[in-house]
């Protein structure tokens, strides 16, 4: 009989094409639906969790939810839960009002360079939304930069500027711009096993902007497991998140991902159909970065 295995056939094409099957055995033990309680105690210091689900199109989105230290903690050992929603202009408000709807999610601490993600399905609660867990693991800090939590900006404090939320099909000049300048990003994907959100980082100009309408960047080496990878083997949805660290700022993108061979790299190729632009959206003001000495040059 043949051991239980965290990874669809998605994942391990990917893994078997670069050569990594044993390695991704390994780390996969990892992979489980507990909650162990240093990963309890982590989430309830974390002043935001970036939630990837498919809106009621069949889009997949990634949504930056925020709130003082507590916010989201575990209420059993397999389970979540958050005090707060997505603003009623984010593209996965509506989907989150069901139950049952397949969700992933990561917290990543700038300020300590961990990060965990934690897969599985939620549900509304009266003052947020719970998640029944299904995969728990915790990542390396590569390829993540260091920032200080300078200021929590009290949503009374914050008024509404004109034109706050933008819609459009396209980046326009300003959105290129603050791609291209990026050091982080995180992106949803979705497979046979459910919904993923994980982070991806370098130095600025890691992400290429190729058009108005697609976007690439390298896969940097990393835990063998091939995730993200897998699920686009199996379906190329993806959402993309982009914050402004310094502003709280968010750019939204949903399309489609395919991954690249050739020369020894994998190269994902993003076309957008969506984006999304929140000015202000995050309270959260963090302090410039200090670059992870994992990222590759440019």
């Amino acid at each position: 009989m043949a051991a239980p295995t965290p990874y669809h056939p998605g994942s391990r094409a990917v893994q078997d094409r670069v050569g990594v099957r044993e390695a991704a055995d390994h780390v996969g033990r990892a992979i489980g639906p507990g909650i162990r309680p240093v990963a309890a105690a982590f989430l309830e210091l974390q002043p935001m969790l970036v939630l990837g689900a498919a809106d009621g199109g069949g889009r997949i989105w990634a949504s930056l939810l925020t709130g003082r230290p507590g916010f989201v903690r575990a209420t059993g050992p397999h389970q979540i839960s958050v005090t707060g929603h997505p603003a009623g202009t984010d593209p996965l408000a509506g989907a989150l009002t069901a139950t049952g709807t397949r969700v992933g999610t990561i917290a990543l601490d700038p300020r300590t360079r961990r990060r965990m993600r934690l897969n599985g399905a939620a549900r509304p609660t009266p003052r947020g939304l719970a998640v029944e867990a299904e995969q728990v693991f915790s990542n390396c800090p590569k390829y993540l930069q260091r920032r200080e939590l300078e200021e929590y900006v009290e949503e009374t404090a914050q008024p509404a500027p004109a034109g706050a939320v933008r819609r459009g099909d396209r980046l326009v000049p300003g959105q290129e711009e603050f791609v291209r300048a990026a050091d982080t990003f995180f992106v949803a994907t979705t497979g046979p096993d459910g919904v993923d959100a994980s982070h991806r980082g370098g130095n600025p100009g890691f992400v290429r902007v190729t058009s108005s309408t697609t976007l690439e960047w390298r896969d940097y080496p990393g835990n063998s497991m091939f995730l993200t990878l897998g699920n686009l083997e199996a379906d190329p949805r993806a959402g993309l998140l982009f914050v402004d660290w310094a502003h709280g700022g968010t750019l939204q993108l949903s399309g489609t991902a395919r991954t690249v061979y050739a020369a020894g790299e994998r190269t994902l190729r993003f076309t957008l159909e969506r984006t999304v632009w929140s000015e202000g959206a995050s309270p959260l003001r963090w302090s410039a970065p200090d670059y992870s000495p994992a990222n590759p040059p440019r």
